[in-house]
């Protein structure tokens, strides 16, 4: 399990000394830290900025019943994970589309209808939540636990049994220190994280994705070429023979380079011939914001792509769809809405 040391908090570690009324400057340095967290409860981007903001509003309004006897960090945390888990109270479970359905054949008629955002494990900037810091240790940490397939393992645990196990073997907080921010006793968490483990034990949480080297970035450099230059025999090269392709909000998803190279000449696919990509980074992986051609000049948003590599090729290709006008995905990471051609 993953160890993010650089989010590790300690009730035990020196107490604050807080004035009261807590200043917004007194939260924003815990913003990265708890947007990882939420977002390792919630699976969703955007739900995680939400419950961030949320639990800022709530400690300054409440910043005068705050009074030192736990560190600020221990507080912050306390309500974010009831903010969490109210917030779980109100929604489905997100997945992926892998857990949904079984691959489908490469032609568009299988691709069906689009389906809620709220259904989806959806991505995050790593600037949003990635540690500050040059350790390589504690960057390869921080991807493995927010890296797809571990966030949607994560989903299918109830939303304490999420909390005690995100907090005692993703942050390292000590069972008693978890049992205070949860108001449960230590028999209690140790019992969560037994079932917890017992839960995850039974699903594939291996990621698909090595650590990155530098011979990673001349590959993806090989795919923005073949990519824009819409070289479907060039792309496929860069894949590996059952690499993945998922396309949210779609539940159809193709297993096999072969597949994915004739998915990509199917006549809708192939509309993203002369596309634009702009390098990104989301859930501690490589990847780009696809921009297709706009009939009325230059290029609008299309898709937010996380690529995974394993052993030098790509083994999974995550297609986050900006479809209806709905630009929110592109906002979050802070692209342009349009480009010029």
């Amino acid at each position: 399990m993953p160890d993010a040391v650089l989010e590790r908090p300690s009730v035990r570690s020196a107490r604050m000394a807080v004035r009261a009324p807590l200043a917004p400057t007194d939260l924003e340095p815990f913003r990265r830290e708890l947007t990882g967290y939420c977002y390792r409860m919630l699976g969703s981007g955007f739900e995680a900025e939400d419950a961030v903001q949320e639990t800022m509003l709530r400690a300054w309004r409440h910043g005068d019943g705050f009074e030192g006897r736990s560190s600020l960090r221990s507080w912050l945390y306390r309500i974010a994970s009831n903010v969490c888990i109210d917030m779980h109270r109100q929604v489905q479970r997100r997945a992926r589309p892998m857990e949904m359905c079984p691959p489908s054949p490469p032609d568009e008629s299988h691709l069906g209808g689009l389906l809620p955002e709220a259904l989806w494990v959806t991505p995050l900037p790593d600037g949003h939540a990635a540690p500050e810091t040059s350790d390589p240790a504690e960057i390869a940490e921080y991807r493995e636990s927010v890296r797809l397939a571990f966030v949607a393992a994560l989903q299918h645990l109830p939303a304490r049994q999420r909390a005690a196990l995100i907090l005692c073997e993703v942050l390292r907080w000590q069972a008693s220190e978890v049992a205070e921010l949860l108001d449960t006793s230590v028999a209690a968490v140790n019992s969560a994280l037994q079932r917890a483990r017992a839960t995850l034990g039974a699903i594939d949480t291996r990621g698909d994705h090595g650590d990155l080297d530098p011979d990673d970035a001349d590959l993806l450099a090989r795919y923005m070429r073949a990519f824009e230059q819409y070289d479907v025999d060039g792309l496929v090269s860069l894949l590996h023979e059952d690499a993945v392709q998922s396309m949210p909000p779609f539940a159809m998803w193709l297993q096999g380079a072969v597949n994915i190279g004739r998915w990509m000449v199917q006549p809708a696919p192939s509309a993203c011939r002369g596309s634009k990509l702009l390098p990104i980074s989301a859930n501690g992986c490589p990847g780009f914001a696809q921009y297709r051609r706009d009939p009325t000049g230059g290029y609008c948003p299309w898709a937010i792509q996380v690529l995974e590599i394993s052993d030098g090729r790509i083994s999974s290709m995550n297609f986050f769809l900006a479809l209806l006008d709905d630009t929110r995905l592109f906002a979050s990471f802070g692209l342009p809405l349009h480009l010029d051609a």
